[in-house]
């Protein structure tokens, strides 16, 4: 099958069924492969386990060579909006392919993304028909909140971590969220990385590894 988007995928071994589906959606001017680098490690504790990281469905303004969910070469918050909702419905469509693709239902599906992708993972996974498995967003925040908090459906647990030096997303963007998300019933637990500044260390990498497991485990 050919999804909507192109995708950089990661199969499990030859022998392992697919029981499971992680969706990386990388951050504004990259592509599927940058953070596709995220499953050489999580791969071999997520046995049974598909990764799916998808090029985002506009070239990146700023950097022709990536990709965007949205264009942020732009300060209109409404503009801003108005886009990601069309990488939102994107995004869904591009996740029905995966379910119908590989027999999953959401249950057994995490998203996770970076910066862009950790905004448009939150938009998605919360605003579903149904729940997903689990979210993990890096170094992100909340779109809008106003109009998130009128479009919540489910509430798919979170976890989110962001980097205490990050220059590009403010690190208050980590309290406001996880305030955001308590206020409206939503489990989310949070990690600053001391001394990061905006990327995914080691650290942050294997703490939504561990989050991930117990989800997929618990599901």
């Amino acid at each position: 099958m050919t999804f909507c988007l192109n995708t950089t995928i990661i199969k499990p071994e030859e022998h392992e069924k697919i029981e499971n589906a992680v969706i990386l959606l990388h951050g504004y001017g990259g592509d599927g492969k940058d953070i596709s680098m995220l499953t050489l490690n999580w791969k071999r504790f997520l046995k049974n386990t598909i990764f799916l990281c998808p090029d985002a469905h506009e070239l990146c303004k700023i950097n022709p060579s990536g990709f965007q969910w949205f264009d942020l070469n732009t300060e209109n918050e409404r503009h801003i909006l108005i886009e990601s909702k069309k990488a939102e419905n994107k995004l869904k469509q591009f996740i029905e392919e995966i379910k119908l693709e590989y027999k999953l239902k959401n249950s057994q599906i995490c998203i996770s993304g970076f910066s862009q992708g950790c905004m448009m993972s939150i938009n998605v996974g919360l605003t579903s028909n149904e729940s997903f498995n689990c979210i993990v967003g890096f170094s992100g925040k909340i779109i809008d909140k106003d109009d998130l908090s009128s479009r919540i459906k489910t509430k798919t647990n979170i976890l989110m971590l962001h980097g205490d030096l990050d220059p590009i997303v403010p690190p208050s963007s980590l309290l406001d969220a996880k305030d955001f998300l308590i206020r409206h019933k939503i489990n989310i637990e949070t990690l600053m990385i001391k001394n990061c500044d905006h990327h995914i260390p080691v650290e942050a990498s294997s703490a939504a590894l561990n989050f991930i497991k117990k989800n997929l485990i618990n599901k």
